[in-house]
């Protein structure tokens, strides 16, 4: 699913919001998500999930195509980690 998806879903079981409305709200969600993970703080949403940043350090890494060593800098990335709930849901449907 794709976020133009997600607000069409949301517009459609709402039908008294417009779907602009809709994906102005679905972006301010989304924006403040993003900030909070740039200040470095933790956005929990119960029982579906964790959104939080990892450190991962500077190390050497190799050229999958050459073999060359190549220099891997230090950044931050995004991690995800699902509720209980999530996983529960997720497990007795045992795709």
């Amino acid at each position: 699913m794709i976020k133009s998806e997600l607000v069409q879903r949301i517009a459609s079981r709402n039908p008294h919001l417009y779907q602009r409305d809709v994906e102005n709200i679905v972006n301010a969600i989304l924006e403040e998500i993003t900030q909070a993970l740039t200040r470095g703080d933790r956005v929990e949403l119960r029982g579906f999930g964790a959104f939080s940043v990892k450190q991962r350090d500077a190390r050497q890494g190799r050229n999958p195509r050459t073999g060359e060593p190549v220099a891997v800098v230090r950044k931050v990335v995004p991690f995800f980690k699902t509720g209980k709930e999530m996983r529960e849901r997720l497990n007795d449907g045992q795709l």
